[in-house]
């Protein structure tokens, strides 16, 4: 049996008896799932708990796409998207979080198909391509949020979101101490702002909206004439912002005890706003409520919580390319294991970098652009939690070795259910959000993701096919 190595301490470093104790555990653990460690352990429950925080991200998610769910649906179906959509994203949290209690390594979804389903390589080589790509549109649309929210304070141009997209790659260079020190911060600074901006509204909004109209009116700015679909358009704004709880995974390798603190970890006037001369419409909003100084104000604690976020997405898909390249699943293996002096994989990071730079020239300065590319993040995201989910619903025995989170007599039911609404949404976001549909309204989500999958199809035929036979396993147990 190969025994740990120490990446977890640097020399002359003093560590505790149980801080090593458990360093040991999570490297042994690691060890029984085929890989030699390789990052040191410096992530610590409250970085572990942010990195989720930071990817569900209920400030900067829910602010960014919320002219989303007011123009699909309003005000009643803000209400009931965000409570369907929270039970089912619970369910998939815990679907998750039994996962990967059970394997807690760096890969996430990807290494969780290819243990669970060993015999169909193509299918771990599909959720990895897919999952990294996810992580790295969701980077953007946070990138370019944090952008248009500088935008509509400065009235600088969109070219922001390449400097926020290069400051997401310095960060995440730095390594993952840094990653872990920020993740805990935006915890406290997510609860923090959240009460800042609820009660500047609330002292300082002229007028306040009558009950009957939070939760029974409906905006419709979509062309559609049926209500109920108009509504269910507007869920994307909830599971756009609850997206991101499997997202802990990525740093298994770097937490002590990642297969507790892992799956703890993923168990967070309206006409104005529609015609706003403003870069992203929330900005309308606190415009209109709390006046431009305090707008701005408001504007700023969403900002920071939104490149906070971003940075993670950046951590994450980093993360991935680096699990792939260590299963032949990516091309440069080398480089893209290669850690500089920080434990980061640089080449991982500033990959996503330049893609993101690439993505973002697409937003051209329209709520369609916009909206494709927040539809395209959660459409990827929810096409790749389809594949784990499917596998523990169709072979429920898949995982022979539980850890220790376990569902129990729930496990196939809570699959089951989860299984069902990721299907729905992923059919439901490749709509079309406009009535009648042209070219200038038409939602692209569906050509985005369609030719990702084009791209992976092409390059498992072409390349993945020979060179991936799922996980290889760096140290003989």
């Amino acid at each position: 049996m190969g025994k740990p190595e120490s990446p977890s301490s640097s020399e002359g470093e003093v560590v505790t008896k149980e801080e090593a104790y458990n360093v040991t555990i999570s490297d042994q653990r690691l060890l029984d799932l085929g890989y030699r460690p390789k990052f040191r352990r410096e992530m610590s429950l409250f970085g572990v708990l942010g990195i989720s925080f930071c990817s569900i991200g209920i400030l900067n998610g829910m602010s960014s796409a919320l002219q989303t769910g007011l123009f699909s649906g309003g005000p009643l179906g803000l209400f009931w998207g965000w409570n369907i959509c929270s039970f089912f994203m619970l369910l998939i949290a815990f679907s998750f979080a039994e996962i990967c209690s059970a394997y807690p390594t760096m890969g996430g979804l990807y290494f969780w198909v290819c243990k669970m389903k060993p015999d169909v390589p193509i299918l771990g080589f599909f959720t990895g391509w897919l999952y990294s790509m996810a992580m790295v549109f969701t980077g953007v649309s946070a990138n370019l949020s944090a952008a248009l929210y500088l935008s509509s304070m400065a009235e600088k141009s969109h070219a922001i979101a390449w400097a926020v997209n290069i400051f997401s790659g310095i960060v995440n260079t730095i390594g993952t101490k840094a990653i872990g020190h920020m993740s805990t911060l935006f915890v406290w600074w997510t609860l923090g702002g959240t009460v800042v901006l609820v009660t500047t509204l609330l002292v300082k909004a002229p007028t306040m909206n009558s009950t009957d109209f939070v939760f029974t009116n409906v905006q419709n700015f979509t062309g559609w004439q049926s209500r109920g679909f108009v509504v269910l358009l507007g869920f994307l704004q909830a599971v756009y912002t609850l997206e991101g709880c499997e997202t802990a995974a990525q740093v298994a390798e770097e937490a002590v005890r990642a297969e507790i603190l892992a799956p703890l970890a993923v168990v967070q006037d309206i006409a104005s706003v529609q015609s706003t001369t403003f870069a992203i419409p929330i900005a309308q909003l606190f415009y209109d409520a709390v006046g431009p100084r305090l707008s701005q104000m408001c504007l700023i604690v969403i900002m920071v919580s939104q490149v906070m976020a971003a940075i993670t997405t950046f951590t994450a898909s980093s993360r991935l390319f680096y699990a792939l390249a260590r299963d032949n699943a990516f091309p440069l293996k080398k480089q893209f294991m290669t850690l500089n002096r920080f434990q980061a994989p640089y080449w991982g990071v500033w990959t996503s970098v330049l893609i993101g730079c690439v993505i973002s020239c697409a937003y051209i300065g329209s709520a369609i652009a916009f909206n494709a590319i927040l539809s395209s993040a959660a459409i990827s995201v929810m096409l790749s939690y389809l594949q784990p989910i499917m596998i523990r619903v169709f072979w429920p025995d898949s995982i022979q070795d539980f850890g220790p989170f376990r569902l129990g007599k729930w496990s196939w039911p809570v699959n089951f259910a989860s299984f069902l609404f990721t299907i729905f949404v992923c059919i439901l976001f490749i709509l079309p959000t406009a009535y009648p549909v042209d070219v200038l309204n038409m939602n692209y989500a569906i050509v985005a993701v369609g030719g990702l999958l084009v791209v992976i199809a092409i390059n498992w035929l072409w390349w993945g096919r020979h060179s991936f036979i799922g996980l290889v396993k760096t140290v003989t147990v």
